[in-house]
């Protein structure tokens, strides 16, 4: 196996190393703990209390109550249980969907295969910043609008939508906020009451958490048809036994991640100058969106007169980056987020993430 200790690893938005403290919380619910928590015997209460003292974590870290907590694989389960199942669910009050042209394409696939069945999908378009115009926002909504799914931060940029307005458009109109946070909590302060969010989404493993777990959160009452049946977890909304020691791991990360993040974000921010001011100074690239507000962990830079791919695989004994997500780099696409950009310059841009 190659040994990857000398190489800097800049690419937390893909994902992260699992905190030890993480780690050591889920190890005992691998062989010790091992009881199926859906289980009405004491092995199985022991998982089960274990899964509903993560659920409170995961809901003071977004400050929702643990019931509005629905334990995922990850956020594009999530993306597509809030989506597909709400639509499916409230198709008696309408049939149009909100969304935007930059964001992940969890969200964007999950808005095309409902085009093609019949629903009607806005795709918004972004400025300079990446940002949307809230005008466009109020001058799309209709009488059949049931959804606006926007997410929190974008994913490949870091540029944060004003979520909060957003929040209040919707509740005036009697439509459902949907945000994908997965790449802002334990970052920036996320609130859902503050924010008016009815649904919202994000991953452990982007927090220092394991991979393969993530929740959506829904707000009390509203109503979801389900992706998956089975045995009726999740009071019905996501069938199939729990994964105990993921599910420990996620509250345990978000448990360290709620406590530690100013000072998460004050080293992040530290470490983020140095690399914007090694670019700048050394007039190797300039950093993009500065003019707005950004989560501290992501940078978007465009090089001098570079191909971003080639510097990065020319670089690749030294550090780690990417050029776009990792979703879309598993495709082998351009970013469909720096080419729905106005007078970007795609093919020199690359984006380096911190944890």
């Amino acid at each position: 196996m190659r040994d990857l200790s000398k190489i800097k690893y800049l690419d937390s938005a893909s994902t992260t190393r699992v905190d030890d403290r993480v780690k050591k919380a889920m190890d005992p619910y691998f062989s010790d703990i091992f009881g199926n928590a859906s289980s009405n015997h004491e092995f199985g209460k022991q998982a089960r209390n274990a899964v509903e003292r993560a659920r409170g974590q995961v809901a003071r870290i977004i400050n929702a109550e643990p019931s509005e907590i629905i334990f995922t694989s990850g956020a594009t389960e999530s993306i597509n249980l809030a989506i597909k199942g709400y639509t499916e669910a409230n198709a008696h009050r309408g049939n149009h969907i909100i969304t935007v042209k930059t964001e992940h394409k969890a969200v964007l696939s999950t808005c095309e295969y409902l085009e093609s069945k019949g629903l009607d999908v806005t795709y918004l378009k972004v400025d300079e910043n990446g940002l949307i115009d809230l005008d466009d926002l109020r001058k799309a909504i209709k009488e059949s609008t049931l959804l606006i799914v926007i997410m929190y931060v974008n994913n490949e940029i870091g540029i944060i939508q004003p979520i909060e307005e957003i929040g209040k458009i919707a509740q005036k109109h009697n439509v459902i906020f949907f945000c994908d946070a997965t790449q802002a909590v334990g970052k920036v302060p996320v609130d859902v009451l503050a924010d008016r969010i009815d649904m919202l989404c994000f991953s452990a493993h982007k927090l220092r958490g394991p991979k393969g777990v993530g929740i959506l959160y829904r707000k009390e009452g509203l109503q979801l048809t389900p992706l998956i049946h089975g045995g009726g977890q999740e009071n019905g909304l996501r069938g199939g036994t729990y994964n105990t020691p993921l599910i420990v791991g996620m509250g345990k990360a978000c448990e360290i991640a709620n406590s530690e993040r100013i000072q998460r974000v004050q080293s992040i921010e530290l470490r983020r100058k140095f690399i914007e001011d090694f670019y700048e100074n050394n007039k190797l690239g300039q950093v993009n969106f500065k003019e707005v507000k950004r989560a501290p962990h992501i940078l978007s830079i465009s090089l001098r007169n570079k191909d971003a791919a080639e510097f990065l695989i020319s670089n690749s004994q030294k550090f780690v980056a990417s050029t776009g997500s990792a979703c879309s780099s598993a495709l082998m696409e351009d970013s469909h987020v720096l080419n729905s950009i106005p007078n970007f310059n795609v093919k020199s841009t690359f984006r380096i993430s911190i944890a």
